[in-house]
């Protein structure tokens, strides 16, 4: 245990925060008010949290302010934004730990990516009456067997175990108070029900919770969520057994195998083949980190079922080769764009879980294969999409007079959900998390389990679903689906430099990427940083581009031959940086989503 208090006292409740305008007096009827004063960035000491919600900002600020350390409130803040983010995260779905440990100077990860159940087949996502696969909207993202056995109940109870100093009773009471005397709704959390509406209205305890009366919850009016904060009691009473075994399991089974679906629905559900043997089975891994050498940074991140380390990190490799701070800033952006795309092509061919498949970690990181790759990129032309993988196999060309010609690329599918929530934490003794979680679709697979008040994800719809498909990502039994969550912790020194992470789907990968160059080779300070427009070149025709990004950008880059297609947002990135002075300066999204929320313990 590094640096940690014992376990002291019980967490009041998620209170006292006035600048968040929080007011949770023990003993009143009065509810929560969602806080309107997100704040961006915030330099200080003792500690920090940023995450996408000021309610769960503040539940982990609670936590740090009481002497709970960085996975303590870690833990708090994502139980508060499986109440307050329900769309995004929960204990329904799962995701990518990782902590860094300032006693010994160690990164450790924990993987709670969700689960294939043991009754999977390969045909699971085929319609039996057409032989044809059912459409990706609304039939496979609203179904049964789309859900995977959730990992994130397991992923807290591990960190707990592990790097915590409180028990996870304590760690849930912010956001069971939370959940029980609700917050006051905006417009973000009624328009994610309404973008939903038909798919929450399928299902009895779904249009129960978020369409009473048969609409939204009024922006303005008091969201409770009661058989939620009587979930997260019976978890911090009996642990997290009570969730994977016993009678939750037995209701998360049959609500996947018999879909709780309302008789007026038109919209056919697909049931899936969860069983509760397959939620008492289930154990999360704890994988060594990947790293990767950035202009003397050391950069870590997931390993597979992610495919956020090694992507991100080849990208980076690739990048190194060139002198990007020297360059007009559309080159360096014209190098980022290429580069990714390589990447992506490697990341389709070669990416999986790694105890189903051979994922060649080391060579896909090594700087051999990123200095063959990077032969591909011409610095003024970019290349015709998409791109052919390469061989990451340890024998590579010493100079890119020797490339061989490559064959072009075929498109991969990308059915990643957009709707995910990442976290980072510090605490006044150094430790870091950086935590991404998701239920994946906008909603998940918009089923609520009965009388529970947490969403199932659908994050099985991110295997390649083809039954012919005998690629690394194909379906099986057991097998955890490819993710391109990418929580990162940057070491300069030895010492904590950056941690950061976003959701976005196959985004994350770039946003991530994105933020790292900004921050590290065009000199802008973080803030600036996660501010920037963003691009995403996931190895396709053209390159997805916010409208800020194509405005400044657009005419130089299609200068290169650069073809862009409108992306609203990408990704909601949040982060810290560590200062030379021994302060930190934490970092959200100023518009994004409505922007985050970033807070330290002692603003200096």
């Amino acid at each position: 245990m590094s640096r940690s208090r014992p376990r002291i006292g019980a967490l009041v409740a998620l209170a006292a925060s006035g600048a968040l305008g929080l007011s949770m007096a023990a003993g009143t009827a009065q509810a929560d008010p969602r806080p309107e004063d997100k704040n961006p960035t915030a330099t200080g000491v003792g500690g920090a949290v940023s995450s996408v919600d000021p309610s769960a900002t503040a539940a982990g600020m609670e936590v740090l302010r009481k002497g709970g350390n960085a996975t303590d409130a870690a833990v708090a803040t994502a139980a508060a934004l499986g109440v307050s983010e329900p769309f995004s995260t929960g204990i329904g779905g799962g995701g990518f730990f990782m902590h860094y440990d300032a006693d010994t100077g160690e990164i450790q990860t924990i993987d709670g990516r969700e689960e294939a159940p043991s009754g999977i087949t390969k045909d699971a996502f085929v319609d039996p009456e057409t032989g044809e696969l059912y459409p990706f909207s609304p039939e496979r993202v609203t179904s049964g067997v789309a859900v995977g056995v959730p990992g994130t109940l397991a992923t807290w109870e591990t960190a707990l175990d592990r790097w915590g100093s409180r028990s996870m009773a304590k760690a849930l009471k912010p956001a069971t108070q939370l959940a029980r005397r609700g917050f006051v709704v905006d417009e973000t959390f009624r328009e994610q029900i309404l973008d939903n509406e038909e798919r929450f209205a399928a299902f009895g305890p779904s249009s129960e919770l978020y369409l009473p009366g048969g609409d939204a919850p009024a922006v303005g009016s008091i969201f409770r969520n009661r058989d939620l904060a009587h979930t997260y009691s019976l978890i911090a009473r009996q642990g997290t057994d009570a969730f994977y075994h016993g009678p939750l399991a037995e209701e998360i089974a049959s609500t996947v195998q018999d879909p709780p679906v309302t008789e007026d629905t038109d919209l056919p559900v697909p049931p899936g083949s969860m069983t509760a043997s397959d939620i008492a089975d289930y154990e999360v891994r704890t994988p060594d980190p990947t790293v990767s050498d950035y202009r003397g940074h050391d950069v870590y991140g997931m390993e597979p079922p992610s495919s956020g380390g090694t992507t991100v990190g080849e990208i980076l490799n690739i990048l190194e080769q060139y002198d990007l701070g020297s360059m007009p800033e559309d080159q360096a952006l014209h190098h980022y764009l290429e580069a990714s795309a390589l990447a992506y092509a490697d990341r389709e061919a070669y990416s999986g879980d790694s105890e189903f498949v051979d994922v060649p970690i080391e060579q896909l990181l090594s700087d051999g294969f990123a200095k063959e790759r990077s032969c591909l990129l011409d610095p003024t032309r970019a290349a015709d999409k998409p791109v052919a993988a390469g061989e990451p196999d340890g024998d590579y060309v010493e100079s890119c007079d020797q490339a061989p010609d490559t064959p072009a690329g075929t498109s991969a599918q990308d059915d990643e959900g957009l709707s995910t929530t990442h976290l980072t934490v510090s605490d006044r003794w150094g430790n870091v998390v950086s935590y991404t979680s998701t239920i994946e679709q906008t909603g998940g697979s918009g089923m609520v389990v009965p009388d529970r008040g947490f969403l199932l994800n659908n994050e099985l719809t991110d295997f390649t679903v083809d039954p012919e498909d005998t690629g690394p990502n194909s379906i099986a039994p057991g097998k955890r689906p490819r993710s391109s969550m990418a929580p990162t912790i940057v070491l300069k020194d030895g010492e904590p430099f950056l941690a950061l992470g976003s959701p976005g789907g196959s985004t994350i990968i770039t946003t991530v990427t994105q933020t790292l160059m900004n921050r590290i080779d065009l000199g802008m300070d973080m803030e600036s940083a996660v501010a920037a427009s963003r691009a995403t070149q996931r190895n396709r025709s053209t390159v997805s581009a916010e409208p800020e990004f194509t405005a400044a950008y657009g005419d130089a880059l299609a200068g290169y031959g650069h073809e862009f297609s409108a992306f609203p947002d990408i990704g909601a990135l949040t982060g810290i940086e560590f200062l030379p002075d021994g302060s930190t300066k934490a970092v959200a999204e100023p518009v994004r989503r409505g922007g985050g929320d970033a807070r330290v313990v002692d603003p200096r």
